[in-house]
Order: structure tokens, then C-alpha cells, then sequence
């Protein structure tokens, strides 16, 4: 079977993209496999993708395309629309918080895109909710973790050691990060925050350091921008706690990371968090953008008695379901199921 996976394909040095990952692992069950785009600037990217899918039509039998909003939605019109002229099936994957509330101003053509499709998957119940009344039927197939490549280590007697793991970017509010060390440091002498990522936005990337030189915390946070994917299980491991401080997500790869490592995790309440993560049960959700009350559950994490060793070996049973071994097979049925 030949497949033509359609996304962003850029290596990026923190993190591979879920498309990246399923090709390695369609490839390795027997699929013949390719990719577009691997095209940095966003023009060459999306001429990539719709002249591979029309240009090398008769090499594969079906497509799978990675569905974004925004800008990102265009390039994904555009490719179905190729795709449905060269009279391949192709599979939808939904992606991204703010997807629903895109589909919620151009409902059209969110309806037109998703109708077309031969299947339609996404990774979190939340966007399979959000986006079940625009097409038939959304089928769900979570985002995948490489299990074997984080070591678990039960956090029953955690430190204040803290860890941000995103992009720096305002959706992502990582200027919250600092000042919850801030609200700490008085009660939490060796609270420490080591925040890694690319510094994909400058305007959040000064806001943060805006915060640090305002609050003096230079020996408190420290930056590290982007890490090698093989450098991550590593950084976790340095660290008993993980916040996540986005204001808009669906199911983000760095949570299920930091889950599978057993870290305890401190995230913000919005989009897909909630369908993946149970309040005191394998995390402790916070309001967004409220430094005070991510603060105050990082000490119930530190001092309540048995909350860290629960939130810990509950987060890396939750995230079981993740690994590919369950997932991949799911793949494999269902692009067989769509090949004429």
C-alpha cells in the first residue's frame, strides 16, 4: 500500500510533528510512504503540497492530510480540492485549540472540506465534539508516544523543581511561567523553573524575559530555547513538576511526554485538557492566565500528603493508551478501509 502524507515535515529540533512520527511507523508495518512538505517558507509549502499531490498521483493509493486553522486551513482546501481531481481518497486529521472556533465563523467551509473526505480522524474527544456536527462522523484517534523513549520515575516526594516545555508563544501565555516562581519563592526557597522551547514569537519571548528582570528572578528561571527531541526525556527527568500555561490546546504532545515521565502536572483548564486530564486524579487544573492559583497547586502538590505519588502513577497510567502500540494499528485498519 502507498500512502502520500500531507503536513509539515520540517524536523523541527524540538520536537517531530505527529505526522513525522506516523510516517516512520506506517513505514515500518510495510507502507510505502511519502511525505510533503518539507519547505520552510509558507508559499514554497503549500505549492510543494498541492504539485506532489497532483504531480505523483499515480504513485499512491490514498492520502492523509493534517487539518489546522488559519492560515494553515487554506493549504488544506487547496490540497483536497487537488487531491479530489486526481481522484484519490484522502483522511482528515483535526488539529489545534482554536479549530472549533474557526469552524464556528467559516462553518461552510469547514462543512465542505470535512463532507468530502473519506474519514475524518481527531486525537482528542474534545475536537471530535467540537466538530462532529460539521461532517458525518469524526472518528477518534489519539495523538501517539513513543513510550519506550521516557523512562517513568514516581514523583512521591517531589522538589520544587518546575519545567515549561512549549514554543514561546502568546497561546501559549509563557510569561504566566515566571511569575507562578515569583508567588513561590517566599514559601518555596529552592523553587527553580528551567523553561525550554523554540522562540517561535519575539513579542513573547520579551514578555517573558520582561517578567524575569521585573520580578529578579535571574537565578530563579532560567531559558533554555529549543533541545534536541533525544535531550527532552532527559530535561524531564531533572524536574518533579510540569506547567503548562497555554490559553488555547487540544491534546499537547508535551503533557503526554511529561505524563509518561511521571512528572506531576499543573495546567491550565482550556480546550482539550479537561477531556484529557481528571483534576486530582492524574493533574491539578488551574484558570488561565492566573499565576496565583497555579502557584497555590504547585504547594498542594509539594505538601499534600499523597496527592504527588497519586498524580504521578495515575498521569503514566492515563497516558498508557497513548503508545503506539495501540495506536498505530488504528492507522493501518482504517487506511486500508478508505484504498478503492
Amino acid at each position: 500500500m502507498r500512502v502520500l502524507l500531507v503536513g509539515n515535515f520540517l524536523g523541527s529540533a524540538n520536537a517531530h510533528s505527529v505526522g513525522e512520527d506516523l510516517a516512520v511507523h506506517l513505514a515500518s508495518v510495510g507502507w510505502d510512504v511519502m511525505r510533503t512538505s518539507r519547505e520552510p517558507g509558507r508559499v514554497a509549502r503549500l505549492l510543494d503540497m498541492v504539485g506532489t499531490a497532483w504531480r505523483r498521483r499515480r504513485e499512491y493509493d490514498v492520502a492523509h492530510v493534517s487539518v489546522y486553522s488559519g492560515a494553515a486551513f487554506f493549504w488544506a482546501e487547496a490540497v483536497c480540492e487537488t487531491l479530489r481531481l486526481a481522484r484519490k481518497p484522502y483522511v482528515l486529521t483535526l488539529h489545534g485549540g482554536n479549530l472549533p472556533a474557526f469552524a464556528t465563523r467559516w462553518p461552510r467551509r469547514v462543512r465542505r472540506l470535512l463532507r468530502h473526505a473519506a474519514a475524518v480522524t481527531a486525537p482528542s474527544r474534545y475536537l471530535l465534539e467540537q466538530l462532529g456536527d460539521h461532517c458525518g462522523g469524526v472518528l477518534l484517534v489519539p495523538n501517539p508516544v513513543e513510550l519506550a523513549d521516557y523512562q517513568f520515575r514516581l514523583r512521591d516526594q517531589p522538589e520544587p523543581r518546575l519545567l515549561w516545555l512549549r514554543a514561546f508563544h502568546p497561546l501559549y501565555a509563557p510569561a504566566v511561567a515566571p511569575e507562578v516562581v515569583a508567588h513561590l519563592a517566599a514559601s518555596e526557597p529552592g523553587v527553580g523553573l528551567r523553561m525550554v522551547g523554540p522562540e517561535t514569537h519575539h513579542d513573547a519571548t520579551l514578555a517573558t524575559r520582561a517578567v524575569i528582570q521585573r520580578l529578579a528572578l535571574h537565578d530563579r528561571v532560567v531559558l533554555h530555547g529549543k533541545i534536541a527531541r533525544s535531550e527532552v526525556a532527559g530535561v524531564m527527568d531533572g524536574a518533579d513538576i510540569f506547567l503548562n500555561t497555554s490559553t488555547v490546546d487540544n491534546t499537547p504532545v508535551s503533557i503526554l511526554e511529561a505524563m509518561a515521565c511521571g512528572l506531576c502536572v499543573v495546567t491550565t483548564c482550556v480546550g482539550g485538557i479537561p477531556y484529557l486530564l481528571r483534576d486530582g486524579h492524574d493533574a491539578l487544573l488551574v484558570p488561565t492566565n492566573d499565576a496565583p492559583a497555579m502557584a497555590a497547586a504547585v504547594r498542594r502538590v509539594l505538601h499534600e500528603p499523597g496527592l504527588a505519588a497519586r498524580l504521578s502513577r495515575n498521569a503514566r497510567d492515563t497516558v498508557e493508551r497513548f503508545g503506539w502500540q495501540h495506536v498505530l494499528p488504528q492507522w493501518d485498519t482504517l487506511l486500508r478501509s478508505v484504498v478503492p
